[in-house]
């Protein structure tokens, strides 16, 4: 009788702690899909607004305007912190401002699927550098097929120089997950975010006025490059660096490859663009990729909860 009793007892304290991971660890997900989401209706706006602006442009007005948001939001310390920390922030401002750069050079000249599904390819090909098992290189596979699908089966018909910047931009995505990660781990909130929007901001601007001068100053060209910057950085780039404090970056890479499956269900819904059988078989292998990716990681929290932290920061 002692015994059962005292079964019972732990036995919901146990179980309550599990419930509680389980739950949590559905919220870092939905913060990237939400995230990718508006990237794809901010990424719609942002080639329309390039006649007016150019590319460099609409980066440049892009990362001003997000700068300007999240520093007033923030309001982040520039006291306190070690030469480490700062080290970290400008790298990954840095790479925030040649990841947008290069993909909005690449869509001047390739199509915008296609320049996603290559940029894609950077996170995909972290993912698997960054597994600890071998079950994550089936996803990548899947993820990594299906992104081929829906460009088409091949590049070969694609202006060159837009293939190379589309690739640079995949590599320039990868390295700011890992610096996102490290970033979100050494300053609160979103602080470190709008330092290194900061820096991207500088880093282009003497781009942007090279390149379009004074279209930068249009009100309307401005007003346009703020809801840019609102839909494609502010708000996405505040729910990645949110989720991956408890998402490791192999998953959240897998995850990106939503990226190329979200603009064409949104080309779908919103504008009466069909999907082929083609089209909709690479949606099911990413959507499956990532669903895969995603209860792995699950399993391995319940399985080893202190293995797979150190996996984490290992990853990142």
């Amino acid at each position: 009788m002692t015994t059962q009793t005292t079964s019972s007892s732990v036995a919901p304290s146990a179980t309550a702690p599990a419930r509680a991971r389980h739950r949590g660890s559905l919220g870092p997900v939905g913060l990237v899909l939400a995230g990718g989401v508006s990237v794809q209706f901010g990424a719609a706006l942002a080639v329309s607004l390039m006649p007016r602006a150019g590319a460099l442009g609409v980066v440049t007005l892009r990362l001003l305007a997000s700068a300007v948001v999240l520093l007033l939001v923030c309001r982040p310390r520039l006291r306190g912190h070690s030469r480490t920390d700062w080290g970290t922030v400008i790298a990954f401002g840095v790479t925030m401002g040649a990841m947008n750069g290069l993909f909005y050079q690449a869509v001047d000249r390739i199509p915008l699927g296609a320049a996603v599904t290559l940029e894609v390819l950077g996170p995909l090909t972290l993912s698997v550098l960054a597994s600890r098992r071998a079950i994550n290189l089936v996803w990548a596979g899947l993820a990594l097929t299906g992104v081929f699908l829906l460009g088409g089966g091949g590049f070969g018909d694609l202006d060159p120089l837009g293939v190379a910047f589309a690739l640079a931009a995949g590599a320039m995505w990868a390295a700011y997950i890992v610096f996102s990660a490290r970033t979100g781990r050494r300053f609160p909130q979103a602080d470190g975010l709008a330092l290194a929007m900061a820096v991207g901001a500088v880093m282009m601007l003497p781009l942007g006025i090279a390149e379009s001068g004074s279209k930068l100053t249009d009100p309307v060209t401005i007003a346009l490059g703020s809801a840019v910057a609102i839909m494609s950085s502010v708000l996405p780039y505040t729910l990645e660096l949110l989720a991956l404090r408890r998402l490791p970056a192999s998953t959240f890479a897998i995850l990106m490859s939503l990226e190329p499956a979200l603009a064409a269900t949104a080309g779908f819904l919103i504008l009466g663009q069909a999907l082929s059988l083609v089209q909709a078989a690479a949606i099911a292998l990413v959507i499956g990729a990532s669903m895969g990716a995603v209860r792995t990681q699950v399993g391995r929290r319940k399985a080893s909860p202190g293995e797979v932290k150190g996996a984490d920061l290992a990853s990142s």
